[in-house]
């Protein structure tokens, strides 16, 4: 891979050891994936915030970095572990606050601005099509190359970190034009009637297509299903992209048999002993539909809603958040369902959400049974 002369003097630690360390991992990243030279980025948008994602180690990396290491172009940062403005009411050891409170520090420090959201689509505008970003979120690089056809790879946690201190990325992989085609179609054979419908799908697709997957039968894509759809796509593998139409690559059927399989292996559970929504976070389109779903009605076991707080901050001024939590919801910023320790194995046995991301993370990270169902569904039942 080629660099420049500035490239070249950044890596051998003229600009700081911070600036020289990113530049070892983008080269790193760059020659494994053919890269031929590293392009300018607009935007990094950098997971590894949740102290449970990370661990002692990765406070201590973050904390060698920010001795000197600054972010110079536009940083988001993905949730962290709890809502710290409301800490005081939340069951969480004092070793985690300390910890995830070291973390906030560091970003904070190094100059992100703190979204602690796995949104960033629905939170910040986009830049034009064709822009060049580093997100690590899954969920959000899918949905910026699929939906808002922005330019990024499905980034780890660190090779977002280095694009932040050096506003630079690989040219490889999906930032390349001729590499935005399908290598699989889906061939879609039955309705996909809601959001849980579309992460069925993503689900799917993210088993078996590598790097873009084209779907057969979607003509109209809402943001709350392209959500799931992302998502589910970004849980199950590798692929960072989709494309609505139908290809001439290989082609594969999706239908009930197929959906059904896949919520055999995340269904886990019969019932749920709470509700957990937000996985990806709800945004401010999604909070008013929950508001409107809810209101008048009660829900019969604690519910945890996670949401984005520059949604949360809209909802209120409109004022979904109250008729939700008058509903008995729990609304929580800068977290969200994923590895959170408030979802615990020894207070929970089983969740009910209506998340394919959720439902992987709560199976296999948390160790709790999930029940999968769609929001309306959920409303329904366990609302009086």
């Amino acid at each position: 891979m080629q660099l420049t002369r500035e490239e070249e003097r950044a890596l051998n630690g003229k600009e700081g050891e911070a600036v020289a360390t990113a530049y070892r991992i983008l080269l790193a990243i760059g020659e494994s994936t053919d890269a031929e030279k590293l392009v300018p980025v607009k935007w990094a948008h950098v997971s590894g915030v949740n102290y449970n994602t990370i661990g002692d180690s990765g406070v201590q990396f973050l904390e060698n970095i920010s001795k000197d290491g600054k972010f110079v172009v536009k940083t988001t940062i993905n949730p962290m572990g709890f809502d710290p403005l409301k800490i005081n009411s939340l069951k969480v050891k004092a070793e985690f606050i300390a910890q995830q409170n070291r973390i906030h520090n560091v970003y904070e420090r190094m100059g992100a601005t703190k979204s602690y959201t796995c949104i960033p689509y629905e939170v910040f505008d986009m830049p034009s099509e064709g822009t060049s970003v580093s997100f690590a979120e899954s969920n959000a690089a899918v949905y910026a190359n699929s939906v808002t056809h922005l330019r990024t790879n499905k980034e780890s946690a660190l090779s977002a970190l280095a694009s932040a201190l050096t506003g630079k990325a690989p040219y490889s992989e999906l930032r390349v034009e001729e590499m935005r085609k399908p290598d699989k179609c889906i061939r879609i054979k039955s309705e996909l009637d809601n959001e849980l419908d579309y992460g069925l799908l993503g689900y799917f697709a993210g088993k078996i297509s590598n790097n873009v997957v084209g779907f057969d039968g979607i003509n109209i894509l809402e943001k709350m299903n392209g959500k799931a759809l992302s998502a589910g796509i970004g849980t199950s593998g590798s692929c960072g992209m989709f494309t609505i139409g139908k290809t001439d690559n290989e082609t594969i059927d999706f239908g009930r048999e197929e959906a059904m399989k896949v919520k055999d292996e995340l269904n886990t559970s019969e019932n749920g002993d709470i509700v957990t929504l937000g996985s990806p976070q709800l945004g401010i389109d999604d909070l008013s539909l929950l508001a409107h779903m809810v209101d008048g009605k009660k829900f019969r076991k604690r519910c945890l809603i996670f949401c984005a707080r520059a949604a949360y901050e809209s909802a209120t001024r409109l004022g979904y958040t109250q008729t939700i939590e008058h509903s008995g919801g729990e609304l929580l910023c800068d977290c969200c369902t994923c590895l959170t320790p408030l979802v615990d194995r020894n207070d929970v046995d089983s969740v009910v959400t209506n998340s394919i991301k959720g439902a992987y993370y709560l199976n296999n990270s948390n160790k709790v049974g999930v029940c999968l169902k769609p929001l309306k569904e959920i409303v329904e039942q366990e609302c009086i």
